[in-house]
């Protein structure tokens, strides 16, 4: 459903999944961008925060800068 002005409302975009999509597009290129500085990532594994080191990450999906 669109609003007033002709564009969709923040509902329509969370059902769609234009949000989810945004924020995992931004992860991953955060995450990517660390690895290409040389610095380490950190995640939750069993409950315990850990640190990965950037030779060890791995960037799944599509890259936005094709010199990934």
């Amino acid at each position: 459903m669109k609003n007033g002005n002709g564009k969709k409302s923040v509902q329509d975009r969370l059902d769609e999944g234009a949000v989810l999509k945004a924020l995992q597009e931004g992860s991953r290129e955060a995450v990517r961008m660390n690895k290409l500085l040389g610095y380490p990532v950190s995640t939750v594994r069993d409950g315990k925060v850990i640190w990965i080191p950037p030779e060890e990450i791995q960037i799944d999906g599509p890259a936005s800068n094709p010199a990934h």
